[in-house]
């Protein structure tokens, strides 16, 4: 195992993705952000107390559970529970999908699919942490906190405080 960013790499990573949010939608009027399930969504209220931070603006912050839209449903239960309560409209904004880790663009398809449902956003844009590469849907995120390249064999682990007691993002 080895340690490949602290708790200090990933608050840096989180204050440039925020900026980059910021610079790239022309201010944070427009903009919704959803926390994947389960480590997306402490990543995307940080962001949000981010932007707060630097523009003086509360971004609504939702979660979205993609358990229903995974292509591998069938393997996983027979009886799907859909479960994606927004309290605010999708309808003609900027959404910004946030997850801990992009890998195989799975995940990220199967959010775009959940959150199409809920509404028409004007746009949806996609925020990982890491980005391990090994594709096999032609996704990129729009804002990287680190690009680690990995094996197939290898596994990133995000360790993050609000679910795991500790930030760390590690390779096995």
């Amino acid at each position: 195992m080895k340690v490949l960013m602290d708790d200090k790499a990933i608050g840096r990573a989180l204050v440039r993705i925020s900026h980059e949010i910021i610079e790239k939608n022309k201010g944070v009027e427009n903009v919704v952000i959803l926390g994947i399930k389960t480590r997306g969504v402490p990543l995307a209220n940080r962001i949000a107390n981010k932007i707060k931070t630097f523009e003086g603006v509360d971004v609504p912050v939702g979660t979205i559970d993609i358990t229903f839209y995974r292509d591998d449903l069938q393997k996983i239960t027979p009886q799907p529970v859909i479960n994606n309560p927004l309290n605010f409209d999708v309808e003609g904004k900027n959404v910004i999908l946030v997850d801990d880790v992009i890998y195989t663009g799975r995940t990220c398809r199967s959010a775009i699919e959940a959150v199409i449902d809920t509404g028409r956003p004007n746009k949806i844009q996609f925020a990982s942490l890491i980005d391990r590469g090994h594709r096999e849907l032609p996704l990129t995120p729009d804002y990287i906190g680190k690009n680690i390249p990995t094996s197939k064999d290898e596994l990133v682990r995000v360790k993050l405080l609000e679910v795991d007691g500790e930030d760390t993002v590690q390779i096995i």
